[in-house]
């Protein structure tokens, strides 16, 4: 059965899951990269980015895990690149290079149509301008009965939190404080919304919770 999840998306200490002022310069905000500093040095990354080695253990279990069964990813467009208003061009084609670590249809959340991108190593960018449950509706039939995993923002992952469309999420804590950015739980009654924690993992670096929602 196909499941929608969250997989190691890093908040900060004081809950914001990006820093402020993102742009090309700073994808992931001033001062987000801290935010995934659990991440990086994982045998997993290491893999993605063409290296060799790297660190294995509880975080590397969790990101590699993330990436098991997953038969499409729905993104926010700030996850695709920094582009803002209409797409002036095509020339712009992801933060990941011609080979991203997707490898699946990827669903790209946007208000401005655009043909879909055709990537190396079985990546395809989709462009869907009629909201989220469209865009859970074409990852479900691209999905093949796999997995879908909900890739951002912070923005992305509330608005199928609200609706109650997430099954399980994975949230890794890193400890670092950001002070400003994107705030994750502002306005979110998880409980209430029928999310309990049902995990919770620490290594020297991070704290993994696993949020799962009532049947």
């Amino acid at each position: 059965m196909t499941k929608v999840i969250v997989r190691s998306f890093s908040i900060s200490l004081d809950g914001y899951g990006a820093g402020p002022n993102q742009s090309r310069e700073n994808p992931l905000g001033i001062g987000g990269m801290a935010l995934h500093s659990w991440f990086f040095p994982t045998r997993t990354f290491q893999r993605m980015t063409g290296g060799d080695g790297g660190a294995t253990g509880v975080d590397d279990n969790f990101a590699a895990h993330g990436f098991e069964n997953v038969g499409a990813w729905i993104l926010g467009r700030n996850m695709f690149g920094p582009v803002r208003g209409p797409w002036p061009d095509e020339n712009w084609r992801g933060w990941w290079g011609e080979n991203p670590p997707y490898h699946v249809p990827v669903i790209v959340l946007t208000q401005h149509a655009r043909a879909a991108t055709r990537m190396a190593g079985g990546t395809t960018f989709h462009f869907v301008t009629d909201g989220i449950h469209s865009a859970l509706e074409q990852a479900m039939a691209a999905a093949n009965g796999k997995d879908i995993r909900i890739g951002g923002g912070v923005s992305t992952i509330r608005q199928f939190l609200r609706d109650r469309l997430i099954d399980d999420l994975h949230l890794a804590i890193s400890p670092c404080l950001l002070g400003s950015g994107e705030p994750f739980f502002a306005g979110l009654h998880l409980p209430e919304l029928g999310y309990r924690l049902t995990e919770l993992v620490s290594s020297p670096n991070a704290t993994h919770l696993i949020l799962t929602k009532d049947v």
